[in-house]
């Protein structure tokens, strides 16, 4: 069986988790407080205006732009009305009921806002626990597809129907289900329970639009996620960060509680699992395989393009057909793996090496198609042409990782990618951190360009200065004009 593990680093300005699978980086995910994910938020919003013609409604729910709610997704009628309903208990919901401008409701957030395009809303509200998600306008009961065992799926539908669910409410038991006890399930659905009674009542206290519920952050959302009983442990390297998981953990699986492990080495916990240069990798348009073939990924404003490349790849024996079939299985795997890992979605076109026989076509759909299965991203693989090209979709829900981590180039007119300032602050004040550990210092000098330098006395600031005094170091901030952007230099 395959050691997996969680692993959380904690800063001031950056939250990362990765997740392990024999070492080997399968998921990877960075927050930040002004980037934080609007994704599952729950608003109050006021409908701003009707598009027949799209079949869509606009409506203010307090950012920038009005988020798009597709008129056939509307459940809601007016708040005054929807609150009598639900005191009643009758168990009805007005379907695909009118909106009129003006009107006010409960609306979800289903996709993040993307370039010039407001957030996707729904009224369809779902609220996910550890094991259940809440249904709070829909009668629909069900098990995740994902949980194959027929025995696990009869015992957790038994489960299921020992709830007392309201009327009018329904319930979907999640894949991380496997396993859990009926207890555990049972005190998971009380507690949604209770939090859609606190959602109700907050939307009664004012007029839209602003936030009801925001969604846990990257840490606590990961391990109501992906922790389950295959996980072997949990490192958390800040010990404030380290008491918040494991009171989580003990609050849905108290008996797992003993593998949220503190980390306290001088070597930061990803350089530790040997995984930071991988991460960096993440940010390269060219991925290497072991076999010395590579593959290219290529982001347009449209669709992102990936290419499969022989490179060094040499058998001795072999024919061009099975070299080629050799060649895009690997990359199949590794594709599917980046996907994931970069956080890609949209339209998405292989050009595999071509392959002239039909069976070898079909194996590679199947390779590529086992590969995405553990993708909890929705995935759509149209077929292989006889170019050897393959169409797919992927669902976008939130930003790209090279979009959070960069900025267009100011070097080449945005031709191509640099970091920007902030991650490159980030970057300073992990190398500072190693520098201190190693060093016995009093003071120190970290050199780099003006707008590194800047962004390390301004938004940096106080993470700056905590670190100063954590390690009891003074330090002196140098802008260089003549440093690329992306070089640090410490003293």
């Amino acid at each position: 069986m395959k050691k997996k593990e969680i692993l959380i680093n904690h800063e001031q300005q950056e939250k990362r988790v990765a997740i392990l699978e024999d070492g080997k980086l399968e998921n990877y995910f960075v927050e930040r407080p002004q980037d934080r994910t609007i994704l599952g938020n729950i608003y109050k919003g006021r409908v701003e205006t009707i598009v027949p013609s799209v079949g869509a409604a606009f409506v203010n729910v307090g950012m920038e732009k009005n988020g798009f709610l597709y008129l056939n997704d509307t459940l809601a009628l007016a708040m005054e009305e929807e609150g009598v309903e639900l005191k009643e208990g009758n168990g009805k919901r007005p379907e695909n009921a009118p909106l009129k401008e003006g009107q006010e409701l409960i609306v979800q957030i289903t996709k993040e806002p993307f370039g010039t395009k407001g957030a996707r809303l729904t009224t369809h509200i779902s609220i996910p626990g550890r094991y259940l998600v809440l249904m709070p306008f829909e009668k629909h009961f069900g098990v995740s597809k994902k949980i194959s065992d027929d025995a696990e799926r009869q015992r957790l539908r038994a489960v299921l129907s020992g709830l007392k669910v309201p009327e009018h409410m329904g319930v979907i038991v999640r894949t991380v289900a496997w396993g859990a006890t009926e207890k555990e399930v049972q005190r998971d659905f009380y507690l949604l329970l209770r939090l859609w009674e606190r959602i109700e009542k907050a939307s009664q206290k004012r007029e839209a639009p602003f936030l009801i519920y925001e969604d846990y952050d990257l840490a606590l959302r990961m391990l109501r996620d992906y922790f389950n009983e295959e996980i072997d442990s949990i490192w958390v390297d800040s010990k404030d960060e380290f008491k918040r998981v494991l009171r989580f953990v003990r609050s849905y699986m108290g008996r797992l509680s003993n593998i949220v492990k503190l980390y306290k080495e001088k070597t930061s916990l990803f350089e530790k699992k040997g995984i930071e240069q991988e991460i960096e990798k993440l940010y390269s348009n060219k991925v290497f395989l072991r076999s010395g073939a590579y593959v290219v990924i290529e982001p347009t404003e449209g669709l992102t393009v990936i290419d499969v490349n022989s490179g060094k790849f040499r058998k001795k024996n072999i024919s061009q057909e099975q070299m080629a079939f050799s060649v895009n299985c690997e990359s199949a795997r590794e594709i599917a793996r980046q996907l994931r890992l970069r956080d890609v979605g949209g339209i998405i076109v292989i050009d595999f090496i071509d392959m002239m026989e039909e069976r070898h076509r079909r194996d590679l759909i199947n390779v590529f198609k086992s590969a995405l299965g553990n993708d909890r991203a929705k995935t759509d693989v149209l077929g292989i042409s006889k170019l050897g090209l393959i169409q797919m979709t992927r669902e976008r829900t939130h930003r790209t990782l090279e979009s959070i981590s960069y900025k267009d180039c100011p070097y080449c007119q945005a031709k191509g990618k640099v970091k920007s300032a902030f991650s490159i602050a980030l970057v300073a004040m992990r190398e500072m951190k190693t520098f201190v550990l190693n060093n016995k210092v009093r003071k120190i000098t970290i050199e780099v360009h003006p707008e590194v330098a800047a962004s390390l006395n301004n938004e940096n600031f106080q993470a700056l200065r905590g670190l100063c005094r954590r390690f009891g170091v003074r330090v002196e901030v140098k802008g260089n004009a003549a440093f690329h952007i992306e070089k640090v230099q410490i003293s």
